[in-house]
């Protein structure tokens, strides 16, 4: 009967963490409010203030067993914020290279840039569609591109081994106004019919020999990088050269072909009939969505990815704190056995002193995962980091993001620890028999 009790708290338990960590910060203050609520209008609610005002004074004198359980949480913590930060900087990457104003044109079946081809009609009657805006000058914002893949040394590697692979990007002029946010900040642009390349501030990070006015080879053939440009999202991990050259030098066959056209659209409502259009349109056969859309989806394999080698990492480590809390608390009624007695003795019920114990837990929990977090944000937030791309012919460039929803999650899962850790000793304290403990060394 025991057993099934014990087995039965268990689930409950398990199944009552879960829904904590799934509650948002409102919930959470909802909690908070009800708990002072209880604690300053009934009389058990203040008889477990004043037990856990008891265990916070004597903190001072278990400061290194207290230490095991904010040591061990904030190990925990660090960890899980750190691989949220990295799901979360590769998906905000992505995620900043488009949006619902501006839509991408592929061959229809593909999964990417890659492995679309479009020939030069297409790209023409895609650029005359409706929806899509126009310059001063009346010409369409559409930008028809060719990606491919060239290999480059690594900076700081050996040249001969280290050796990686960068998205080489064909484009015209019409690529900087249906990119606004990509701005050239140091040399200048490439000039349309030279093997000229303007190079993004990640690529240059990442690969050696992209300083502006040094030649590189790539396809057999010497560039020029004339120019570096910053885009804030994952253009910037690409170079950049004239979609004519790049075709004829990779694509001699069909030069005149590209992979993709972006385009620019009047408003994000024009979406629907420029892409009702070219759906519609026996000449073609091609996929149309949205640059936010499609850049998302680019990005939601390798987030879901980090997230979840963090959780399953997260949770073999909080067993692991779990269990250092359990010790540490349960040596701590050991040494209060007396204490609390006492308290019983002299009036106090037993969930005060459960709901006391798992006060201070939580407590030290707490403090453990605001370490944890702020070692986190020190040390990761706005680290970069590089990894392939679904879906790309080259490494992304991404900085490490500690957003607020990143270390709440850390902070939700300190304090779940810190709830299981306390959980037992303070049922064994409430459950201690007052003539034994009061017998008790």
């Amino acid at each position: 009967m025991k057993f099934l009790i014990g087995l039965l708290t268990f689930v409950v338990v398990i199944a009552g963490v879960f829904v904590f960590l799934s509650l948002p910060w409102q919930g959470l203050v909802a909690l908070l409010v009800l708990l002072g609520g209880w604690m300053a209008l009934t009389r058990y609610g203040q008889q477990a203030a004043q037990v856990t005002g008891i265990g916070v004074s004597t903190l001072r004198q278990r400061l290194g067993s207290s230490a095991v359980i904010v040591v061990g949480i904030a190990g925990v913590v660090g960890v899980l914020v750190a691989m949220l930060a990295m799901a979360n900087g590769y998906s905000e990457t992505l995620r900043r290279s488009g949006d619902d104003a501006s839509a991408i044109v592929m061959r229809g079946g593909s999964a990417s840039e890659v492995s679309s081809v479009l020939g030069h009609d297409a790209t023409v009657v895609i650029e005359q569609a409706p929806g899509v805006a126009k310059d001063e000058q009346g010409k369409p914002l559409a930008s028809p591109e060719l990606v491919v893949a060239a290999n480059l040394p690594i900076r700081g590697g050996d040249p001969e081994q280290d050796v990686g692979s960068v998205t080489l990007r064909g484009v015209g002029e019409r690529a900087w106004k249906v990119r606004p946010n990509a701005k050239i900040v140091a040399g200048r642009t490439f000039t349309p019919g030279l093997r000229e390349l303007v190079v993004g501030k990640g690529a240059q990070r990442q690969y050696a020999g992209l300083d502006v006015d040094r030649e590189i080879k790539l396809g057999n053939q010497s560039w020029k990088v004339v120019g570096v440009f910053e885009s804030k999202d994952a253009m910037e991990s690409e170079l950049w050269g004239d979609a004519d050259v790049v075709g004829s030098t990779y694509r001699p066959a069909g030069s005149n072909s590209r992979s993709s056209v972006f385009v620019r659209l009047a408003g994000a409502d024009a979406f629907d009939a420029f892409k009702a259009s070219l759906t519609s349109d026996p000449r073609l056969q091609v996929d149309v969505d949205t640059t936010a859309s499609y850049f998302g989806k680019q990005s939601e394999g390798t987030s879901k990815i980090i997230r979840v080698i963090g959780f399953v990492v997260g949770a073999i480590m909080a067993i692991g704190a779990v269990f250092g809390a359990l010790n540490t608390m349960f040596a701590a009624v050991a040494v209060r056995a007396r204490e609390i007695a006492t308290l019983r003795a002299i009036g106090f019920r037993g969930l005060p002193v459960v709901v006391a114990i798992l006060l201070e837990t939580m407590l030290l929990a707490l403090l453990g995962g605001a370490l944890g977090g702020l070692v986190a944000w020190l040390i990761f937030n706005g680290y970069t980091a590089s990894t392939m791309t679904a879906g790309t012919t080259g490494q992304l460039m991404f900085e490490f993001k500690v957003a607020p929803s990143v270390l709440w999650t850390g902070v939700k899962w300190a304090l779940a620890i810190g709830f299981i850790g306390g959980l037992y000793p303070a049922l064994r304290a409430a459950r201690l028999p007052v003539t034994t403990a009061l017998r008790e060394l």
